[in-house]
């Protein structure tokens, strides 16, 4: 998937890391909220890039750990990065949200189920938020923040009021 490689490679664009290094930027970075990317897959990836000619590997030991493989740009790697950004920025903009299915069958339900499904949904968008606001709150003065995964931040945030106004005209509707 070119995400997944879109994001591996953009962080080694900025340094050399090991695959497990790499999984705990996605963790820090709350990557896999935005993106579907998994533990396993950054493992499958970097062995994927490495196979293709894209990154390359050399193997470090720090005193008693074990050694580990860490991961550095080729510059095929680096074209491939250019390459990719472009190709995705010029790419139609899907927002794929995984409740659609739920909404688009609601009306196959009773009243009452259907008030259950919407305020779920509703439940778990609260929870998005204020997982967001203190994530924004928390890096918002933050230097080692990127202003672009700030503006991640912010552009979810109101993605997530845009969707809660929405439940509100939905269950109106339905009533």
């Amino acid at each position: 998937m070119a995400t997944i490689d879109l994001i591996v490679l953009g962080m080694l664009k900025k340094e050399s890391l090991s695959a497990y290094d790499i999984q705990k930027l996605v963790e820090y970075r709350n990557i896999s909220k935005w993106v579907k990317i998994s533990t396993p897959s950054i493992y499958k990836k970097v062995l994927q890039l490495e196979e293709k000619g894209l990154i390359s590997s050399h193997i470090e030991k720090d005193g008693k750990m074990p050694e580990k493989a860490v991961y550095t740009l080729t510059d095929a790697g680096k074209e491939e990065f250019e390459k990719l950004m472009i190709e995705i920025s010029c790419k139609p903009i899907n927002i794929f949200l995984d409740f659609n299915a739920v909404i688009v069958n609601l009306e196959s339900m009773t009243k009452e189920s259907q008030k259950e499904c919407l305020n779920n949904i509703e439940k778990n968008i609260n929870v998005m938020k204020t997982y967001l606001e203190e994530n924004i709150t928390l890096k918002e003065n933050d230097p080692d923040i990127p202003i672009t995964g700030m503006a991640v931040l912010h552009q979810q945030f109101l993605l997530v009021q845009a969707i809660e106004q929405w439940i509100v005209m939905l269950k109106e509707k339905l009533q």
